[in-house]
């Protein structure tokens, strides 16, 4: 069939096309099914329809498409129906608990990258391995291929070091200690690092304040090789690109296969060529971990991963029922760390968790004896190494290195809330102190978030400041504390919640 083209300049993330019903009905193709378009090249996209948007005779070109075909739209293509990929028929064997081959699971990848498979295929397969979870071999074969179909890192001297958090526990700024601390020492930490999804900062959030962080995997290497470690934002590269276009897909459907997360995880290491990984596993009251035999669990599912892929992984279970340290939101916290690289002033909460991990690295590359790690952690941030170290990532990545704490901008517009009575904190809802601080505008916009101005277990006393929340913009100021005043985030002992009856008739 003959189709006029009429462009659409709207992104859509793959190549797809729209027709109109009518024509969709003569080609004998339904939502879903595949179409080749053929001028100078051939094509083939996902299919759309729509009654009214595209007129018969006309099919709608999305810009993926555009840019691939390079037309003048005044041309006309040919459709025809095409096939389902192979990749797609794969995803019904996890379905029905079928074992996949090697080059099966790479089909699969390859059909992820090349955007042949649509949303409601990916969703399919996201949702298969959540219930059908792939083996040991699958799940090596997955990483690999999620390594393979990208950008990697090849760099010249070893060892290569990286951490890696997996989330869960707000205030988590502890990348901006361990990198320069590792790097001060000597080893290389090329540490990518994502935006924030549901939290108030990703790491590459809060880099951001200080420095550009979108870098390609070429530009990485060179900055590493010259100063000892980055910062940067791992979506900027094309390094595992089969993870982002999962979690797209994940982050509606609100589920984490597992051989998925230990995918993503290890994909993102093996690309940047680690050697020597630390993985960071927060556990607790509100984080992804409830309890230490599932955080065993895990971390014994990447030490295992990480020997197949040829790296050596060690786990830090640590403590993530309250936030690390004592901000929530990128200017805050990055003002937080700096203080701690100018000063060592700081809560001790962020100090020791950056130093074990740090330490453990450094142990690690062999730079530290067994059990003297966090030692010369502590050390590299007293002497000023450290905040040396930072300064020239900074400088490297295009910002200005002689930026300090008190340069660092918040948001103008501020309130805080006060504890209703005597006592301690009891409670402390971490995910009502993200919700807050995104409410107030992070992480997109860097001077909102909050600061925690007591933490479970203080003691406090009546009208005592517990939080204020900050924001760049008063309306958003304004709905922020009207959400924290419906439901508030802390709970304090002594609090009358609720009296029932309100009085006794006699």
């Amino acid at each position: 069939m003959q189709l006029k083209v009429q462009p659409i300049d709207i992104k859509v993330g793959k190549y797809k096309v729209v027709l109109n019903s009518i024509d969709a009905k003569e080609l004998g193709v339904i939502e879903g099914d595949r179409v080749r378009v053929r001028n100078h090249e051939s094509l083939t996209a996902i299919v759309d329809f729509t009654e009214d948007m595209i007129p018969p005779g006309m099919i709608g070109v999305y810009h993926e498409l555009q840019q691939k075909l390079n037309k003048q739209w005044t041309e006309t293509v040919e459709v025809t129906p095409a096939s389902r990929p192979k990749s797609a028929r794969l995803i019904r064997k996890i379905m029905d608990r079928q074992i996949l081959t090697k080059d099966e699971i790479y089909e699969i990848v390859r059909g992820i990258v090349d955007e042949s498979l649509s949303d409601i295929e990916l969703s399919a397969f996201i949702t298969s391995t959540y219930i059908n979870d792939l083996t040991d071999d699958e799940t090596e074969w997955l990483t690999r291929a999620m390594i393979d179909t990208g950008e990697k890192i090849e760099f010249d001297s070893h060892p290569i070091m990286d951490k890696h958090s997996i989330g869960g526990v707000p205030g988590n700024k502890i990348s901006l200690l361990i990198v320069p601390i590792v790097a001060a020492n000597g080893l290389l930490i090329p540490k990518t690092s994502s935006r924030a999804i549901t939290g108030a900062g990703g790491t590459a959030d809060l880099m951001e304040v200080l420095a550009p962080v979108d870098f390609s995997a070429s530009e990485i290497k060179e900055m590493t090789e010259k100063v000892g470690g980055v910062l940067v934002w791992g979506g900027g590269t094309n390094i595992a690109p089969a993870d982002d276009k999962l979690i797209k897909i994940e982050y509606p459907l609100k589920v984490d296969p597992h051989s998925q997360l230990l995918a993503s995880i290890m994909a993102k290491k093996g690309a940047v060529g680690a050697d020597h990984v630390v993985m960071d596993i927060p556990m607790g009251a509100g984080t992804k971990i409830p309890d230490i035999k599932t955080g065993r669990k895990l971390s014994r599912d990447l030490i295992n991963l990480g020997e197949r892929l040829g790296m050596t992984v060690e786990c830090a279970l640590t403590y993530g029922s309250s936030p690390v340290g004592r901000t929530v939101g990128p200017a805050l916290e990055v003002r937080e760390a700096f203080r701690v690289l100018e000063s060592m002033e700081g809560p001790n909460s962020l100090i020791e968790k950056s130093t074990v991990i740090a330490g453990m690295m450094l142990e690690m590359g062999g730079i530290a004896g067994k059990g003297n790690g966090q030692e010369l952690a502590m050390e590299t941030l007293k002497n000023g190494k450290a905040l040396e170290k930072m300064k020239q990532i900074i400088e490297v990545q295009g910002g200005d290195p002689g930026v300090t704490s008190a340069d660092i901008i918040i948001g103008e517009h501020s309130i805080q809330l006060f504890a209703p009575t005597n006592g301690y904190i009891l409670e402390f809802d971490n995910k009502r102190i993200v919700e807050i601080a995104r409410i107030a505008g992070a992480p997109a916009d860097k001077g909102a978030g909050v600061v925690i101005h007591k933490k479970r277990g203080e003691p406090v006393k009546k009208n005592e400041p517990v939080l204020t929340i900050y924001s760049e913009k008063k309306w958003k100021l304004d709905n922020a504390i009207k959400s924290a005043q419906l439901n508030l985030p802390i709970v304090v002992e002594g609090m009358l919640i609720e009296r029932v009856p309100t009085y006794r008739e006699l």
